[in-house]
């Protein structure tokens, strides 16, 4: 009699039949099938093949499920073999998944490289990336459809922040105007409008940070010295650079991002000429130029410089000593980068064109006003290009039927994401959409999907 088995693990346990007897049931079921004395009958037939096959015993769990299809097929149950075949490939991809993630962890633990540069080996941080690692592997076995999941694991396309396919955004330019001059609420208390350079410095590190912890990219402020003009046109010069100072330091310093990172932020200045506006410009390119407490180079903001003739290119423009400002911080510091808003996919919106630090930029738009403020990427996918050549093996048509093909299961993909996060709630990001930052989403109530302002970011 048929008394052990080998499990996938190795160990030998006693051998049930009546699992067999389930799996093929289960099978049937899922066909339209109710005849568990049938499922009986071929259990027995299996059996019959294991005694014959492995009269001495030592068959493992994969030995009895070839056998138990084998036996579907051969008896002309070819509907509940192919569900028995699905079950087991199912079945497969969960254990595959298992252990994919728990060697992911025991990686994690041992592991002191780190992927992200702004990710410590702080405990918190381990934590984030064992989330990460068993949410990536979720989505991939659970969610994604397996045609993008395939090109994922394939190497064939990469899914950016994967750990987040149905969770939050990307990335967003915040309206910093809108919530300085009327205030807003993190989750915490109502916060007055500030009065002072020093006190509106100090928000915006704050704003950054609430908006952060909603989503899972970048954050940027587009008009970073428009929209703190006002709070510094009474104040001098060294209150203004103190008030800079802080908020170069305060973005440098505030770990409150997952896995104990400071918030990923960018601002964009260069081109408000009035007092209030070049002051700004002035003392926070100063700030940066000295760098933080022992002249190191601050890793944030990323400023992104706006060049445009008439404003602060040429010699004449009122602007113009900022430019050069900025070329000489840049010199020293590498940051600010620079943005042409003369260039031919700039010059149509004039200077209102803003970008992230890792160079997101963000204006068009099908759905609503071409505005940076309010918007920004949604998800990110990539292509493996250099994979694509290797693979054409030189022969150009072939390259651009790949990339065709390649190009178009990306872009299903994004699209897939998109209709996931569109079904996700205003309450589930309740700074971001909650206080309105998102276009659109002052409109939305806290239980309603957030589809109608999301509609306003963009897929790349």
């Amino acid at each position: 009699m048929l008394m052990t088995i080998c499990k996938r693990d190795g160990r030998i346990v006693d051998f049930d039949k009546n699992k067999i007897t389930e799996a093929i049931f289960k099978a049937a079921r899922a066909v339209g099938g109710d005849d568990r004395e049938t499922a009986v009958r071929l259990t027995e037939e299996a059996l019959k093949l294991l005694a014959m096959h492995y009269p001495h015993g030592g068959f493992s769990v994969e030995d009895v499920q070839d056998i138990v299809e084998k036996v579907l097929i051969e008896a002309g149950h070819a509907r509940t073999a192919k569900a028995y075949i699905l079950y087991r490939a199912q079945r497969t991809n969960i254990r595959e998944a298992k252990s994919d993630l728990m060697a992911a962890v025991a990686e994690i633990l041992k592991e002191t490289n780190r992927e992200n540069a702004n990710v410590s080996n702080s405990p918190s941080a381990k934590m984030l990336q064992i989330a990460s690692a068993a949410s990536k592997q979720y989505y991939l076995s659970r969610v994604v459809p397996e045609q993008y999941s395939l090109a994922h694991r394939q190497g064939r396309i990469h899914i950016h922040d994967l750990d987040f396919y149905g969770k939050t955004l990307t990335c967003v330019h915040i309206p910093l105007g809108k919530l300085l001059a009327g205030g807003f609420d993190n989750g915490h208390g109502y916060i007055r409008p500030p009065k002072r350079p020093a006190s509106a410095t100090a928000l915006a590190p704050i704003i950054l940070q609430s908006s952060q912890n909603d989503m899972h990219g970048g954050q940027s402020y587009a008009f970073f010295d428009r929209d703190l003009a006002p709070y510094v046109e009474a104040a001098s010069e060294e209150e203004t650079y103190q008030a800079m100072e802080a908020f170069i330091y305060n973005l440098n310093s505030m770990h409150s991002r997952a896995g104990a990172q400071v918030p990923f932020s960018s601002v964009n200045l260069g081109t408000d000429a009035s007092e209030g506006g070049r002051s700004v410009t002035r003392n926070l390119l100063l700030a940066y130029e000295k760098g933080l407490g022992r002249g190191e180079t601050p890793l944030f903001p990323n400023i992104i410089f706006r060049v445009k003739k008439g404003i602060n290119l040429d010699p004449e423009d009122p602007n113009h000593d900022l430019f050069r400002l900025a070329l000489r911080v840049a010199g020293k510091r590498m940051n600010p980068t620079f943005s042409f808003m003369d260039s031919s996919f700039n010059s149509p919106f004039g200077n209102e064109v803003g970008y992230m630090g890792c160079r997101t930029r963000v204006i068009s738009n099908l759905r609503g006003p071409e505005v940076s403020d309010g918007r920004g990427n949604l998800s990110f996918t990539s292509i493996n290009l250099p994979r694509l050549a290797i693979e054409s093996r030189g022969n150009i048509g072939e390259f651009y039927r790949q990339l065709g093909e390649t190009l178009e299961l990306a872009a299903d993909q994004l699209l897939h994401r998109f209709h996931i996060q569109s079904h996700l709630q205003v309450k589930d990001m309740p700074f971001l959409m909650g206080q309105g930052l998102y276009l659109g989403a002052d409109k939305l109530g806290l239980d309603e999907p957030i589809e109608d302002a999301i509609v306003h970011g963009t897929l790349t």
